[in-house]
């Protein structure tokens, strides 16, 4: 017998007031209305009496003022300063207590009877994500839930996937499923298409799930697009027998009992990654990928050198580039140790109120970090998705192609979700303006982060797996190295590789006592690939990514960003081209974007006159007599 599927009820809790009153029935079902509402509602112990005893007395003079939001915010920018060490970082809440739970895996199957979202091609290009839900208690109420999103099929109203989904630690007390339809619409937002919400009451081994090839379940129009739902009723009003209803057919199956950490729910697999492209942040950073994603491969077969050819003494390439910034995720198999486990520190009041989303300047600097992440990790037509064996050598060499092996002494960003999600760019110090070297962005400013800094990748003169820092052979990039980059292709195998990874970060500042953890998660999942974890504050950290800039400079070039203007523009503006010569002219240390710059004035109004008499002095030096004059 399967379980039962429970629609979804929105449980608006009935007067509790009421219930006290009728006195016997008042114990079973105050207690139930508590247990629903309790998100909702403050704890009994936050109602304190307005008006505590000598508080109705009348007073002489004027009554005193309320505290207003500017009090508290100063308050709690008082608190902070005094405090050698401002909340956040490690966290080390233990995991909760719980039984073992089940491994189940979900296969998303396909969808049919799609509205049409796009008028001009009478399609839709649908994609999913599913959010899971169980009772398991969090460490923390802000820790996200469990997410998964399959990848985008272009053009069609009958989408197939055929994507699995392995969650591990599934309490027995069920799970929701919730499943969200939507229509890529890059660069607008996506168009809701519907939902589906599966909820099992209870899970045993012997549950006999919804197996392949999958069942079906009406999707939920209530939700959708209007625009696509109106469209579909106008081209079936004259059709027989035509459903308005979409369906989506998925499979869940128990595959048995999960090992431990047991009061953590984790994604096992399958793993996977996605790469984002931007080619405007690739133009302006001077960043350039194939134009064809299979030259990737090509690039890095061992008979890769011998494939170019030459034509009057001048080389032919075997492949073209585009301009193109590439934004990587990539999918870790869990578990992420439960030590890796770390909050944004707040260090200063408008962090907090950034990442909660509280008050006006809060919830502007959190839609904008929102955003910004959303242009940098964006789904659109060339968004490269792929899946990959897990913690095999196929997931090392999918891992180095993405970081482009040891080319150019790159340096990267990454952000490393509870989930195990990796996410990473190419960044660094080197950029003019390093917005995207903010962990916070990286991270869509999530409160918890399992870890967070930066790494490159070193290649070393013999294969060997080795975690020393100091190899006791050359290594490239810091010298040059015959048979690979920047003369000839990377060797394909993950033995002559180091990951040189850190804990820098200033937003999570993970602790060093950790980087252990991190090194056996990234051992597990890279085999063969030699990973060095160290302190961001160890002199030989610091040496060899200063050693890693000298190279940039030396096969790369310097790049600078503008991040008043969206990625998705196609063209620079004339304060764009005056924005790169006066980052040029600053150097590395580069200057602040106007976007920046706004952000700075949010969070310290008092800063507006100075900001206004710079730019009139400016306008001065560039009037009439200057070299800025109009003709």
């Amino acid at each position: 017998m399967s379980a039962p599927i429970e629609a979804e009820v929105d449980s608006s809790p009935h007067s509790q007031e009421q219930l006290s009153q009728r006195g016997a029935p008042h114990d079973v079902s105050h207690e139930k209305n508590a247990k629903q509402a309790s998100d909702n509602h403050p704890a009994p112990a936050d109602r304190q009496d307005p008006h505590p005893d000598g508080a109705n007395e009348k007073q002489d003079g004027p009554l005193p003022r309320r505290s207003t939001f500017k009090d508290k915010f100063k308050e709690q920018k008082e608190k902070i300063k005094t405090k050698t060490k401002p909340p956040g970082g490690f966290d080390p809440t233990p995991l909760p207590d719980a039984p073992p739970g089940f491994t189940v895996k979900f296969i998303f199957h396909r969808a049919e009877n799609l509205p049409a979202a796009d008028i001009s091609t009478g399609t839709s290009d649908p994609f999913l994500t599913a959010t899971l839900t169980t009772s398991l208690p969090k460490r923390h109420k802000e820790d996200p839930d469990l997410v998964y999103r399959t990848r985008t099929i272009r053009k069609t109203l009958e989408p197939q996937w055929e994507q699995e989904w392995i969650v591990a630690n599934v309490p027995s007390s069920g799970f929701k499923l919730k499943c969200r339809l939507y229509d890529e619409d890059w660069p607008d937002h996506n168009d809701r298409l519907g939902n589906v919400t599966i909820a099992v009451p209870r899970l045993s081994e012997d549950w006999e799930g919804f197996q392949p090839p999958g069942k079906e379940f009406e999707v939920k129009k209530r939700s959708g697009s209007k625009r696509a739902y109106i469209l579909k009723a106008c081209t079936t009003a004259f059709t027989k027998d035509v459903s308005m209803t979409p369906r989506l057919f998925m499979s869940a199956v128990v595959l048995g009992k999960s090992d431990p950490p047991y009061g953590q729910m984790y994604t096992v697999g399958p793993t996977y990654y996605f790469k984002h492209f931007s080619p405007m942040i690739g133009r302006m950073t001077g960043i350039k990928v194939n134009r064809d994603e299979a030259d990737d491969s090509h690039d890095h077969d061992t008979d890769a050198a011998t494939s170019a050819s030459h034509t009057n003494g001048k080389q032919v390439g075997r492949r073209t580039q585009k301009y193109d910034f590439q934004a990587n995720e990539i999918q870790l198999a869990g578990p992420v140790p439960p030590r890796l486990y770390h909050r944004y520190v707040e260090f200063r009041p408008i962090i907090g109120l950034l990442f909660r989303g509280s008050g006006l300047r809060g919830k502007i600097l959190n839609k904008a970090l929102h955003h910004q992440h959303n242009r940098v990790y964006n789904f659109d037509r060339s968004t490269n998705w792929g899946t990959f064996k897990p913690c095999s050598e196929e997931a090392s060499l999918q891992f180095l192609k993405m970081a482009h092996f040891d080319e150019g002494g790159r340096i990267f960003t990454y952000v490393i979700t509870l989930d195990g999600l990796m996410r990473f760019t190419e960044t660094g110090k080197e950029f003019g303006i390093d917005l995207l070297s903010k962990h916070t962005m990286h991270s869509d400013a999530s409160i918890y982060i399992a870890c967070s800094g930066e790494f490159f990748i070193r290649r070393l003169n013999k294969p060997k797996v080795t975690e020393d820092p100091e190899p006791g052979e050359p290594t490239h990039p810091e010298e040059i190295l015959q048979g690979g980059p920047p003369k000839e292709p990377p060797p394909a195998k993950p033995e002559y590789y180091q990951l040189v990874i850190d804990n820098d970060s200033g937003t999570y500042r993970p602790d060093k006592s950790v980087l252990p953890d991190l090194q056996k998660l990234l051992e597990r999942n890279f085999p063969g690939l030699g990973i060095v974890a160290l302190a961001c504050d160890d002199p030989e950290d610091q040496n060899l990514k200063k050693a890693q800039l000298k190279v940039k400079k030396r096969e790369g070039r310097t790049v600078n960003m503008v991040l008043n203007r969206s990625p998705s523009a196609s063209s620079f503006s004339s304060g764009d081209i005056s924005d790169l010569e006066d980052m040029e002219r600053a150097g590395e240390g580069g200057r602040k974007s106007k976007k920046e710059r706004a952000w700075d004035l949010l969070e310290e109004p008092r800063r507006l006159k100075e900001f206004t008499g710079k730019h009139q002095t400016d306008a001065t030096i560039s009037g009439p007599s200057g070299s800025g004059a109009a003709t």
